[in-house]
């Protein structure tokens, strides 16, 4: 197999060096009822020529969104300008080598550096660092980083959150003796009642939320000042087009899921984390950052300034263990935000805005409403049928359309059977609209076979 390098005589070799006798003996360590006994139930490996085969055929299953949608729930089709793949594609920064050389790393630090510059001003923050692996990790880091800030143990979190978000946080606390506590929704938006206390290290919530709805942030930054924890929002960039960035409206902690920022859906990834905070927390950031100076001929230089983790010398008590940035693709949020820039950022909020307007004045034509009809929403919007079986066949019958969307909430909210998301973006094209409205008048008001 071209994929296994070592023949069995390396094996046995590598094994003599070490001084066991096979590979099974370096795990004796590991208690035996973690042991597999058995072998796995898998099929035998292929060769390269049918496994280039099967992988083709698991490909063709695939199927591009491009243009017809709806679907939202953390990942969005947008857009990018034609500047993004270029420069992405372009050989210096095709690299996974870590900038550790600044020497020879200029171009790589340098737009980082702007990567940094551009996420604090968006987030509403002093400081960002180099980027994270994705929303979720970021919010994670962000709670371990409250734990370490205030020494306390209880994490407050809106059930608004993402689920992926907070099934990544609570796997993150699950070991070292942490609560996470979740806020529940109440019409649509996160209920704290007196869930923020003085043993609360931190509290996170979604803007907007997963339901679509956009939460009043500034009382709750200053419901977890009151207390002393550190409030932290998870945020969908798109937004900050048209809503006014957390850190100005006092929060302590601001991550997010990058791919609205130029980043293909690819299947769910890859993409990028960020993470952004105050100056005074600087040194407490998880990942690394770069700075700016001059080298000893006066000219412009960055370097890696801080990887505050340092889980390479203080091992178990360092801030965090993440090891790195996920720099390719944050080169392409790079260059999509500085392409973009302010402006056209919001442009591209106020045209997804108006689409979904639109799609919510269509849909109530047709019968189908708003399940949370008095919050306020930006590009996605949770709507309400009958059944959640009627929202699959809406679903299936788009599907057969060539259109993508219906998000059925029921599979993560118990109480929200009927309930289900569609989302707009600068993409979705009035007669997309059009055809949606004119498939929800069947699907959702045909009869359900018992």
């Amino acid at each position: 197999m071209p994929y296994i390098q070592n023949s069995d005589a390396d094996r046995e070799q590598m094994l003599a060096e070490i001084g066991v006798s096979s590979v099974k003996e370096l795990f004796e360590s590991i208690p035996a009822d973690m042991h597999v006994d058995g072998d796995l139930e898998i099929e035998p490996g292929l060769a390269e020529e049918p496994l280039s085969r099967h992988l083709q055929e698991l490909g063709s299953s695939n199927m591009p969104a491009a243009g017809s949608c709806f679907l939202g729930g953390g990942f969005y089709d947008h857009s990018w300008p034609a500047i993004v793949d270029h420069v992405m594609g372009r050989s210096e920064f095709l690299t996974a080598y870590t900038p550790y050389q600044p020497e020879c790393s200029q171009g790589t630090l340098q737009v980082i550096y702007e990567f940094q510059s551009m996420i604090a001003e968006m987030c509403g923050c002093e400081v960002a660092n180099a980027s994270m692996y994705d929303g979720a990790t970021a919010a994670a880091e962000a709670a371990l980083m409250a734990l370490a800030q205030t020494r306390r143990k209880k994490v407050v979190v809106s059930a608004g959150l993402h689920p992926d978000t907070r099934e990544t946080i609570k796997t993150y606390l699950k070991h070292l003796d942490a609560e996470v506590v979740e806020a529940p929704l109440v019409d649509g938006v996160t209920e704290w009642g007196k869930l923020i206390d003085d043993k609360t290290a931190a509290v996170l919530v979604q803007q907007p939320n997963f339901l679509g709805n956009i939460e009043k942030m500034a009382p709750i930054a200053e419901a977890a000042k009151e207390v002393k924890a550190m409030s932290v929002a998870s945020i969908y960039p798109v937004a900050m087009g048209l809503l006014q960035s957390p850190g100005k409206q006092g929060f302590d902690i601001v991550v997010g899921e990058g791919q609205s920022l130029g980043v293909p859906l690819g299947y769910g990834g890859p993409s990028f984390g960020f993470f952004a905070t105050s100056q005074k927390a600087v040194r407490k950031i998880p990942g690394r950052l770069v700075g700016i100076s001059t080298d000893t001929e006066g000219r412009r230089a960055y370097t890696l300034t801080f990887q505050t983790r340092e889980q390479h010398i203080r091992r178990e008590k360092a801030t965090s263990n993440i090891c790195t940035n996920n720099a390719l693709i944050a080169l392409r949020g790079c260059v999509h935000m500085a392409a973009l820039g302010p402006m056209g950022l919001e442009e591209v909020a106020c045209v997804s805005r108006q689409r979904m307007l639109e799609l919510v004045e269509s849909l109530e034509g047709v019968g189908v409403y708003r399940a949370f009809p008095g919050q306020a929403f930006f590009n996605e919007v949770t709507f309400r049928v009958e059944s959640t079986e009627i929202a699959l066949r809406f679903k299936e019958m788009l599907r057969d359309r060539g259109l993508f969307g219906v998000l059925p909430l029921d599979r993560w909210y118990d109480d929200m059977n009927g309930l289900f998301t569609l989302a707009c973006t600068e993409r979705t094209r009035p007669e997309d609209i059009a055809e949606l409205v004119a498939v929800a008048k069947t699907a959702c008001t045909m009869e359900v076979a018992r």
